[in-house]
This record gives structure tokens, C-alpha cells and sequence, in this order.
């Protein structure tokens, strides 16, 4: 997760989480993101294995 600054963002409340697919990483984004949107958070980063699989903006697209 990534702040507005560029830098690493954690969440109170919200634990760092490790999936085991990369569904259950998106669908737990789908219950979450409006959280981490009002913490502060713009940009979220799926990786598997330390490799970038795509990055998301939690940012209004207007």
C-alpha cells in the first residue's frame, strides 16, 4: 500500500495480509478499499513473490 508521498502505508485496524491466491487478494481488496482510501492510502501493489503482478489506484478515475 502506498501513501499520496510515495511511501509505505499501513492501516490501524488493518493487518498487512499474505493470500494465498491472487482472488482471494482481490476480493479482499473489494471489501477494504474504501478504508485504506480514507486512511490515506492511493495506490495498492499485487505482488507475487516479490514481482509486481499490477498496481491499482484507489484514486477517482474523474
Amino acid at each position: 500500500m502506498q501513501r499520496g508521498d510515495g511511501g509505505a502505508a499501513t492501516v490501524p485496524g488493518l493487518p498487512e495480509e499474505t493470500f494465498t491466491t491472487q482472488a482471494d487478494a482481490e476480493s479482499w481488496l473489494g471489501l477494504n478499499w474504501r478504508e485504506l482510501r480514507e486512511a490515506g492510502v492511493e495506490q495498492v501493489t499485487l505482488l507475487e513473490d516479490d514481482v509486481v503482478v499490477y498496481p491499482m489506484s484507489l484514486l477517482d478515475p474523474g
